[in-house]
């Protein structure tokens, strides 16, 4: 039994629209268009003698203030609230598929997942699959994991450690007897399938009475905490931060606080002919907590809005990334004005956020008076 990785299916609700806050690209372009006005500003500057001293030949045609803020990078995306990535559970066994759950039921430790030739094949906890028998004297870290889910499901007389020993025949013996199978002490490839917790049965893809064989698909399935995947683009990926804390706004605008666990990549086949596959960057974030386990238990798929914060910065220095200019002998600055007469500073840039920028420099200060170009 093997598991692996597919796409989430896409929900039935329709995903609400509403305006996206401007990432990175946004600010890139931005500092483009300073690189290229600056020009000017820079000629006026270099013929004044130098930057902070230079006097412009006419006032900007507009001003604003340095303000000092909170400044934080955030994006706002479309999610989708489900359980979380689907995996595929595939036989090891060769028979007759005598039984299937049904899609929505979920299987804990110890119970059967599916059944082949009326014996089952049941559910045990852990992070890798099973590739290979266990008898007497075999050794590793798959022997140790089976042994913590005998011991689990209440079966003692051996060490839980990573050697399979005749103690440990013994249990499994009577672990083969309460599950009606035929007493070997020996657990055959494909009778235990395992899952890093208990599963939610997303869909059946195979029906009882079917043949099957190694590697013939029986049927998907999730972890049973609600969870949200989001779609990034690749030049957003730097929103995505596995273990950061995100919002999530559910549909009756409840907000909740998730996790990021998975940051993938996700290849997308091209929808058409000539056309070349696409790559995003796909987000997985689990609700754990009691309060979004709460609030988000009434839905089963919602479209759902999820804020990222990429940095933070708390009471710094700001202005609109309009009032950077670009500076002759290399960097940015700010035109501040006093009175009836302007001079060009040099400023050290922080943080980009929501069309602003954090400055820090000599003669720059809260409610100083900045040039915006027209």
């Amino acid at each position: 039994m093997t598991a692996v990785r597919e796409r989430t299916p896409a929900g039935e609700e329709k995903r609400r629209s509403r305006r996206r806050r401007p990432g990175r690209r946004a600010v890139v372009a931005a500092l483009a268009a300073v690189a290229v006005a600056g020009g000017a500003a820079a000629v006026a500057l270099n013929t004044g003698g130098g930057s902070g001293k230079g006097r412009a030949s006419a006032l900007p045609p507009n001003t604003t203030q340095v303000t000092q803020q909170t400044l934080k990078d955030e994006q706002t995306e479309d999610g989708q609230l489900g359980y979380g990535p689907s995996l595929t559970a595939t036989s090891r066994l060769q028979g007759t598929l005598t039984k299937v759950p049904e899609s929505g039921d979920v299987i804990k430790r110890g119970k059967e997942l599916y059944e082949v030739d009326g014996d089952p094949v049941v559910l045990m906890y852990g992070s890798k699959p099973a590739y290979r028998p266990l008898t007497i004297g075999t050794e590793g870290s798959d022997v140790e994991r089976f042994e913590k889910n005998l011991s689990a499901l209440g079966y003692d007389g051996f060490t839980v450690d990573d050697e399979y020993t005749s103690d440990t025949a013994e249990a499994v013996k009577e672990w083969q007897d309460d599950l009606g199978l035929d007493e070997t002490g020996t657990v055959e490839l494909g009778r235990v399938v395992f899952a890093p917790e208990a599963v939610r049965v997303d869909g059946v893809q195979a029906n009882a009475g079917e043949p099957v064989r190694p590697g013939s698909k029986i049927l998907t399935y999730t972890g049973t905490d609600k969870a949200v995947t989001v779609e990034l683009e690749t030049t957003d990926q730097r929103m995505a931060r596995k273990g950061a804390e995100v919002e999530v706004t559910l549909p009756d605008e409840t907000t909740v606080t998730g996790k990021i666990d998975e940051v993938s990549t996700v290849i997308q086949p091209a929808e058409g002919q000539g056309e070349d596959p696409t790559t995003k960057v796909e987000v997985t974030i689990w609700l754990r907590s009691s309060k979004a386990r709460k609030a988000a238990a009434r839905y089963a798929l919602a479209a759902v809005d999820v804020t990222f914060t990429a940095g933070s910065r708390k009471n710094v220095l700001t202005v609109p990334v309009t009032a950077l200019v670009a500076l002759s002998e290399g960097g940015f600055g700010v035109e501040v004005v006093k009175g009836s007469t302007s001079a060009y500073v040099p400023v050290k840039t922080g943080l980009f956020a929501d069309g602003r920028v954090e400055v820090s420099g000599q003669g720059v200060a809260e409610g100083t008076v900045v040039g915006i170009p027209k």
